[in-house]
């Protein structure tokens, strides 16, 4: 599971930023799940976790920083060239300084045999500058990789716990992970760290890849372990979806499918795929990954949870994490939204606790700031879509009501008069 992410210098996120998925210390949850450690230590730690904030206040970028993680540590060695140096490197733009810094990340996560892990790293633009991998098996930190550029030895392994530690740091380019070079050769102890990135972090964005999201829910439809759950999800989203049809394809084509509209199955009607709306499509199409990651345990992330959803659907997807009964495996959500009825059930109650959202705003420089709603520490009774659409908590446009509607004309009147 995710513990907490860390990052700096990644687009808005100019200083360092954490996110986490911990219940702190004082803080009751019904919704956390209890994770054991190696050590016979417990942690709570929470399924998902949403961040919201006004447009362009850096939400995606936290999302996005995650990504450029994981796709470093995937692709370093075997994408990245030895005259490319560290490609894609995003540094803070609104600044003369942060170029000539180091981008920073790293995370905090517990394999499935209780043992905590510390990953990161730092890039520069042509060279790896650090990079660090720490274990807690006993609840006390092991040191199992040290790397400084800056240094005459760039590695240093204390304890010696790495095997191959010599072919490794000899054959591990400057503008690469050692990590990533490590997986090449499936190393006995740093693929499970490796392979933990490669089977975690799952972004989906509801507008971008939606005929292959599709073409695997209809897949899931052919198959008969998911046929039923995938039928369920499209009925109680209350799209007037009775049924769902889907015929095998030719020639590895993606399979047809008909959702069957109506009150009732009998007089369900079927529509040709090209004449469903957007949303139903959006949803259909979200359905197939959400059940693989809730299947296989994986984090998922989730770029604007509402952006094509009605929140009926936002609200299920966070539901489906949520519940014991649907998440068996500790799968988790991380998921970025500007609807905050997300805040508040419909019959009362709330979906997500304090901890369990975060805010964005940013400062005079342009720069991101992330931190948690239960640093306000709000009362159980506290209706917090509404102190948050207050300002209660910030991380909402500073704009009166009207007042863009007065800018818009003001300058209309200006122009007027100029000419």
């Amino acid at each position: 599971m995710l513990l907490r992410f860390r990052t700096a210098n990644v687009r808005s996120l100019r200083d360092e930023q954490e996110l986490s998925f911990v219940v702190p210390p004082d803080e009751e949850s019904d919704a956390a799940r209890t994770l054991h450690l190696s050590d016979g230590k417990q942690m709570g730690i929470y399924p998902v976790v949403g961040i919201f904030g006004p447009n362009a206040s850096g939400k995606s970028n936290v999302i996005t920083a995650l990504k450029k993680m994981k796709s470093a540590v995937l692709d370093s060695y075997g994408l990245w060239t030895s005259y490319t140096g560290v490609p894609e490197r995003e540094p803070f733009a609104l600044d003369g300084e942060s170029a000539d810094e180091s981008t920073f990340y790293e995370v905090d996560f517990v394999l499935d045999d209780g043992v905590r892990w510390t990953y990161g790293f730092e890039l520069g633009d042509r060279r790896v500058e650090a990079e660090w991998l720490h274990a807690y098996p006993k609840g006390r930190r092991q040191v199992w990789l040290d790397r400084d550029a800056t240094r005459d030895v760039p590695f240093d392994f204390p304890g010696e716990r790495i095997q191959d530690r010599a072919r490794l740091a000899r054959s591990t380019r400057t503008n690469a992970l050692l990590l990533s070079r490590a997986a090449s050769d499936n190393h006995p102890q740093l693929f499970r760290i490796y392979d933990w990135f490669r089977s975690n972090l799952w972004d989906i964005t509801p507008e971008t890849e939606l005929r292959d999201r599709e073409r695997y829910t209809a897949e899931q439809l052919l198959d008969d372990r998911n046929r039923e759950r995938v039928r369920e999800l499209l009925r109680v989203a209350d799209l007037g979806i009775q049924d769902a049809e889907v015929d095998r394809a030719p020639g590895g084509r993606a399979p047809t499918v008909r959702l069957l509209h109506g009150s009732d199955r009998d007089s369900a009607v079927a529509l040709d795929w090209v004449k469903e709306s957007f949303g139903t499509r959006s949803w259909f199409a979200l359905i197939g990954p959400l059940l693989l990651a809730l299947d296989r345990g994986a984090v998922l992330l989730i770029d604007e949870l509402d952006a094509s959803l009605h929140p009926r659907f936002a609200s299920e997807v966070v539901r489906l994490f949520q519940a014991p009964w649907s998440n068996t495996t500790n799968a988790q959500l991380l998921f970025t939204s500007h609807d905050a009825s997300l805040l508040k059930s419909p019959r009362g109650g709330r979906p997500l606790e304090p901890g369990q959202i975060w805010l964005t705003e940013k400062d005079k420089r342009g720069a991101t700031e992330l931190y948690p709603l239960s640093d306000f520490d709000p009362t159980p009774e506290e209706d917090l879509e509404d102190s948050y659409l207050a300002g209660a908590y910030g991380a909402v446009p500073n704009v009166d009501q009207g007042q863009i509607g007065r800018m818009v004309l003001t300058a209309l009147a200006g122009e007027a008069e100029r000419s």
